[in-house]
This record gives structure tokens, sequence and C-alpha cells, in this order.
């Protein structure tokens, strides 16, 4: 305990002279705090703006989604007897025809006169009145309309009446496919577009009086309704899946702070040897005189402490102000104006991980210090001991570790891929630090340069005490990090641009009535343009049991779950289709007329645990229908065919009200020509232009690679951190190296040669073996996890191995220079 107090006297005296030598430590963890904080932040501002205005969001205090059905009145007609406002809303897919008779596929919208419960629906130039059609103004600009031209959606002639300036609930009903269009409920019928099986979505939304609980009325609702197909949602749950994104999306960003965290914390050690190094005559005369080596010890660990705490709170404050500022940026893309505000548990753990990282990392170096003599003190610069702390100082670090990384595992949204990236983090330490060793080893082994400055600088790379090891490892870690996600960016980018489109199809027909499956057919085998037409059924089914267990009690794997929320699609067939790769089971007869059989999707069958055999109960248009797996079927999604997670056997479900998608391939310059055609024929039938989705997706894709290189971009910028603290601490070595190598006679290009030598040399072994772990780190991720074909591409290793060597060479060729400035005469008087 008297160590302890005498410690923290003696720091209070050290810490009176400023925090010099300790800066690059203070840098290291308020970048590495700050990204953390400022993820945290802003999806707890983000989360608490859903929270605060979610029943506009949702469009209600609660919703009744029917899916591809209509809501029955009898929910509807309870909750108005009990004083709610209902709101009937339709979202479905239509072809709009302009007058120039140019058109394009959007959502459409069907909303009635209560539209909308909550918020304010914004248009310019006019009003949503029956027989009038309100578009976002991308549509005009797409297809040349003006405000009053008449345009056409199924068979109804509608007058464009004004444009979408904001849609109150569009967090909850989405555009995907296409832009939006508006239109009153009233005018459905006109349209024709409801048909028997048409994709139509059924909502209604409600808003409870003043002071109704709507958890309890909600939950009245179902009490009243237990066997209700329909599904119920609340305006706290206004859009999941904006939720569960924005989880992912911050539990990778903390992932992505935390490498950067981890760079930092090698700043931390390197810079804490460095200060300790700086200091060593101090702690040696402390020493001699007879202080405690626990004094001593707990005056650095003071310090080092301190010097935390300030590093966390700038980097607390960085955080913040990040938040603010990514707020600003992303306003445009955000589902809802964050809540800003200081919101104490994502600051808290931020500053939690930061201080760990301080002490995890700092512990070995102080421990170190803390059991050489004062003697052995004097020399380490030039001779450093491998003496290890003490066995209790060890279980300390240790535990700080532990701890740490318990930290990152249970407070991550998916414990298993954080438990994955901290063993990968170790891995990568553990290869970089060998790949120093490694590089070391190496040119010790090498023949001897003929001349002096390659003699000198590869001389400098393993020489005692040489900053080699760090350098690798912060650099590469950094630099590994951003060729994984260049490789994988452009890996999906090759698969979106190239092999997709070449095995896509030119269009999806879908909402093709069975009335028209002869005239569409004969309509597109006339078409000389048409190389290859595929048209199968299509019904809309829910799963509501899987092996006779309620589906909402079923536990499925994480990458299976979407197959068992909302509907999904469902076709029935007699033969086999072509290319169909079964798995397990054998398939049925064609003429089979037995009880439904099933064909599901193997990699979903195994993230369910179903079997062939097992059963799959789904309700189809309000009926449910108990189907068997006969075979299980390996299904190809990346040809963007036409693929269903489960095909029935024939029989049963062919009486059911459905209709029939088609693919088709065409001479692609014909694509305007047959588009019109087929609309004009069949008015209710919808046309999605494959390359435009991809053309999309590969937008989406670039946007999200560069927010990536960017979080990449923050680990890098730790690791150039690291590496200016690498050369700070070596540069009263290179000044005594180049005053004595100047007093002997060598010149300056020698000298400057020979630093160069050493920073060239780092940086390309950094590059490279950056280069091959962020390979393989793509690889495993394109091949295993997108489950993709890997493509290899060397441009952007090149550029990786490149980049280090440019930033290993501008960092020494500062250092170089400032040593080559100091005067010799002032040192050799000193010595």
């Amino acid at each position: 305990m008297n160590n302890i107090w005498l410690g923290l006297k003696l720091a209070r005296r050290e810490l009176r002279g400023g925090t010099r030598g300790l800066r690059i430590v203070l840098a290291c963890l308020a970048l590495g705090v700050a990204s953390i904080a400022a993820v945290g932040s802003l999806r707890a501002a983000i989360q608490a703006g859903l929270q605060a205005d979610g029943a506009r969001l949702l469009g209600g205090d609660f919703e009744i989604r029917g899916g591809y059905q209509p809501v029955p009145p009898e929910p509807i007609a309870w909750a108005v007897a009990r004083g709610a406002v209902p709101s009937t809303i339709l979202l479905t897919r239509a072809m709009l025809v302009a007058p120039s008779s140019e058109r394009m596929l959007v959502e459409l919208k069907l909303v009635d006169a209560a539209y909308p419960l909550f918020g304010a629906l914004r248009l310019e130039h006019g009003r949503l009145e029956r027989g009038a059609v309100a578009v976002e103004p991308s549509v005009m600009e797409r297809l040349g309309l003006a405000i009053g031209d008449e345009v056409r959606l199924g068979e109804a002639r509608l007058r464009l009446a004004a444009t979408i300036a904001e849609e109150p609930d569009k967090v909850a009903s989405p555009t995907i496919f296409g832009p939006r269009a508006m239109i009153n409920l009233a005018d459905l019928p006109a349209t024709q577009l409801a048909q028997p099986g048409s994709l139509i979505n059924n909502e209604v939304r409600f808003r409870l009086p003043e002071g109704v609980n709507a958890e309890g009325f909600v939950g009245a609702l179902r009490a009243a309704f237990p066997d209700a197909v329909w599904r119920l949602r609340m305006a706290s749950q206004a859009e999941p899946g904006v939720n569960r994104f924005l989880d992912r999306a911050a539990s990778f960003l903390t992932l992505a702070g935390l490498t950067a965290l981890l760079v930092g914390g090698i700043g931390v050690a390197t810079g804490v040897r460095a200060w300790l190094e700086a200091r060593g005559r101090t702690i040696a005369t402390l020493r001699c005189m007879g202080a405690p080596a626990g004094a001593i010890f707990a005056t650095y660990l003071w310090q080092v402490l301190a010097l935390a705490v300030l590093g966390t709170g700038m980097g607390l404050v960085a955080g913040f102000g990040l938040t603010v500022l990514a707020a600003w940026a992303l306003s445009a893309v955000l589902p809802v104006p964050p809540v800003l505000l200081p919101y104490p548990a994502p600051l808290a753990l931020a500053a939690l991980y930061g201080l760990l990282t301080a002490l995890v990392f700092s512990l070995w170096p102080l421990g170190r210090a803390r059991e050489i003599p004062g003697a052995a003190l004097f020399r380490d610069g030039f001779q450093p001991s491998r003496r290890w702390p003490r066995a209790s100082l060890v279980l300390l670090n240790g535990a700080a570790l532990a701890g740490l990384v318990a930290l990152v595992v249970f407070t991550a949204e998916q414990p298993r891929f954080a438990a994955g990236f901290c063993a990968g983090a170790a891995a990568a330490l553990g290869v970089f630090r060998l790949g120093a060793w490694g590089l070391m080893a190496l040119v010790r082994r090498l023949p001897r340069a003929h001349s002096p400055a390659w003699r000198l600088g590869l001389a400098n790379l393993y020489r005692p005490g040489a900053a080699t090891p760090i350098m690798v490892v912060a650099l590469g870690i950094g630099l590994t990090t951003l060729a994984a996600i260049a490789q994988i960016q452009g890996n999906l980018t090759a698969a979106i641009g190239n092999e997709m489109p070449a095995a896509a199809p030119n269009f999806f027909f879908i909402d093709i009535q069975p009335a028209q499956v002869e005239g569409f057919d004969a309509l597109l085998r006339a078409n000389p343009a048409v190389s290859e037409m595929r048209r199968v059924p299509s019904l809309r089914a829910r799963v509501v049991a899987v092996k006779g267990v309620p589906a909402e009690q079923v536990r499925v794997s994480p990458d299976s779950a979407w197959a068992m929320n909302g509907d999904r699609g469902l076709t029935y067939t007699g033969p086999m289709p072509e290319g169909t790769r079964l798995v397990a089971g054998e398939w049925w007869p064609q003429d089979y007329r037995g009880p439904p059989l099933l064909s599901f999707d193997a990699q979903i069958a195994a993230g369910w645990g179903v079997k062939v055999g097992d059963t799959i109960t789904v309700n189809v248009l309000g009926r449910d229908v108990v189907l068997t797996i006969a075979n299980l079927r390996q299904v190809a999604w990346r040809g963007l065919g036409i693929n269903f997670t489960m095909v029935a056997s024939p029989g049963l479900l062919e009486a059911a009200p459905h209709t029939h998608i088609a693919t088709v391939r065409n001479d692609p310059s014909a694509d305007s020509a047959l588009l019109r055609q087929v609309t004009d024929a069949f008015p209710n039938v919808s046309g999605v232009r494959v390359r435009e989705i991809l053309e999309g997706v590969a937008a989406l894709l670039g946007k999200l690679g560069g927010a990536l290189s960017a979080v990449g971009g923050v680990t890098l910028l730790a690791g150039m951190l690291v590496l200016a603290g690498a050369v700070a601490a070596g540069q009263g070595r290179r000044v005594r190296e180049a005053v004595v190598l100047k007093t002997v006679g060598a010149t300056r290009g020698q000298i400057r040669g020979a630093f160069l030598v050493e920073f060239g040399v780092l940086g390309l072994a950094s590059g490279l073996l950056a280069a091959a772990a962020g390979t393989a780190a793509a690889w495993a991720v394109t091949s295993y996890i997108m489950r993709q074909e890997w493509v290899f591409l060397p441009g952007t290793l090149a550029a990786t191995v490149l980049g280090c060597m440019a930033l290993t060479l501008s960092f020494g060729y500062v250092g170089t220079a400032l040593a080559l400035r100091a005067k010799p005469a002032p040192f050799l008087r000193n010595e």
C-alpha cells in the first residue's frame, strides 16, 4: 500500500512536466475510442428517433398485415368498436405508361381517405383525388411527364396531379423495384390489377384514442383472434428490418473500430516502451537509491492510467463530434432524424474498451521495467533484456486481456462472429509478428552487400532494439483490412457486373393470369427477338409450422431465418425442372396425384433442421396445407432465373387461385419494344428489367464499398500513428548514427540511402504480408460466407504493396531529414 501512495506522489511530480513522449499513446487511444463511441452513439440516436416517431413511420399505432390476402372484416370491426380509426393501404407493382408509350415499373401505393393517420403526406403541384395519380419526381424525369398528363396504370387512365415530396410512412413500406406512385384506393377496380392470386400486399393501420395503451390493446386483439393468420405490428416495431440492419451494421462498425483500437494498442505498447527508455536514467537512479520496485511500477502505472483516462476522454468528445458530423452527412439516407444526445451506455462502453486496451498493452512494458535492476536499465537501449515480468503481473495482464475479449464477445449483436473476430485478430498479430521475425532472420543471413547504404540499411532491420516487429504488425493489420475490403468489393462487383448479367434473363414478367397464359406464350413465341421463355405457376404461402411445431416457436439459424418470415413463393410441377440437383430423396412421378409433397431448398433445410420425410405446414389463401418433404435440392440463386425455396407436387394446389411468372431472354436491343408489346397486350402484367436491378445493386455496392474503405482507413490511420510513434521513438538513435557516420566521412546521400533502404524493405515486407493476409481473408469471406466463386485481383494486391512502401518511405524520409539536420559538435561534446 505504501508503494501505491509513494508511486502516486512521484507520478504527480513527473506529470507536472507534461505528457511529452506519450502523445502518440493519447492519439492512438483517442482514435480508437472515438470510432467506437461514434458508432454506438449514432446507433442509439437513430433508435431513439425510431422509437420517438414510430407511429408516423408505421402509419399508425398498430397495423394488421394480411400479406397477399385481404384483412378480414372481423378484427377491423373489433378495433373500430373500441374507438380505433382504421386506414387501409394496398401495395403492389405496376407498369406506368406515359402518353409517349414509354413505361416503367413503379411501386404502387393505394390509400384511402383517412391516410395518413400520423404525419403529413406532402404533395407538390396538386392533390391526390379520385382519378388522379401522384409520383416521385424521378418518374417524371424518366418518362418526360408534365403535370396534367394522362397516364395509364393497368386498365385505368389517370391524370398526373402531383409529385410526392414527403411520404411519412416510407420506412414501413419502402420502394425496392421502382419509384413510388400513389393513387386513391377507390380507383383500384378501374385498374383491374386486383385479380385472383395477384401480388397485392394488404395492410390496415389504426390510430387509437388518446390515453389507450397500444400494447394492452394489441394483446387483447390477439387474444380475441387466437387462430388468426394475419399478423400484428406495433409502432415500437415500425420497421424491424431497419432495426436489424442498424444492429448488424453497428456490430460490424464496432468491430472495425476495435481493429483500429487494437492497432492503437500496439501504439500504446510502443509509446510506453519508448517513454520508459527515455526515463531509464531516472528509473535507474531511483533503484540505486533504494526505491522499491513496486513504487517504481506504481509511479509509471499511475501516469499511464492518467494518460489513458485523458486519451479516452478526448476520444469520447471526438466520438460525439463525429456522431453529429455523421448524422449531418447521412441525413439523406437515414430513415429518421437521429436524436442527438450524449447517450451514457455507448459512451461508457467505448470508455471501457479504451481503458482495458491501455491496460492490456501497457502492463507488459511496465512489468518488465519493474523487474530489471538499475544497472541493466542503463544498458537496455543497446542490449534489451528478455526478462519477463513477474508471474503475478503476467496473470494480471492475462486477466485484463480476457476481460477485453469477453467485453467484445458479450456486447456484440452476433457473439459467435465477435469471437471469430477476436480469434482472427490474435492470429493476425501472430502471423505478422512471425513475419517480422522471419524478415529479420532472412536479412541477417543475406550475403554482405557491397553498397554501404544497403549494408547499413539492412543491418538496421535486425539490430538490437529494432522496431521491425512493431512496424510490420501495425502497418500489416491496417493494410490487411483495406486489402480484404477491396478484394471482397471487387469480387462482388465482378459477380454483379459480369457473371450475373451473363446468366440472368432480360425480364421477369409477373401477375400473368391463368386465362392469359395461352396468349402470353403465343405472343412471345412469335417474337423473333425472344430466344428463351420459362413460365411457372406462382402462389404465395406463409410457413405456419415445421414438423408440427408453430413457426414462431421454431429455432432456425440466422442465415435461414428470412425464409420463415413473411410470405414465400410457392410453385408446383409434375416433371423435375431442368438443371435440378437433388442432394437427398427422389422426385415424384410426373403424373403424381397423391398427398402433397415438397421439394425443399437443402441449405434452408439444414438451417431449419428438417430432412426428407418431415412436414412443413403452409397457409395458402387462408387454408393450411401440410407438405411432406420428398427431396432436398441445391438452388442456384445466382443465376437469377426462376427459383423457389418450395416446389410442391401437382394436384391440390392446381385448384387454388394463382398467377404465373415468366423469365424471358431476348436481344437486349429489343428490350423496350418487347416490354411495350407485352404490357400493351396485358395491362395487368408487370415487367421487371433485370439489368436495371443489377445496376442498382452495383451502385449500392459501390457506396457500401466506399463506406467500408473509409472504416478500413481508420485502422490504417491508427497504423500510421503507430508508425509515426516508432519513427519518433528511434529518432534519437538515428540522430546519433547520423552524427557518427558524418564524423567518419559518410556523405549525406549515403546516410539518407541507408535509412531509406531500411524503411523501403520494411514497407515491401509489410505490404506483401498484408496482401497475402487480406487475400486469404477475402477468399474465406467470399467462398464460405457469401458462397461465391473467388476471383483473384492482382491489381488490388499491387496497390497494397506499393501503398505500404510509399507510407514507410514517407515517414522514413521525414525522420532521416530531421536526423541529417543535427549538428555533430553538440552531440560529440555531450558524449
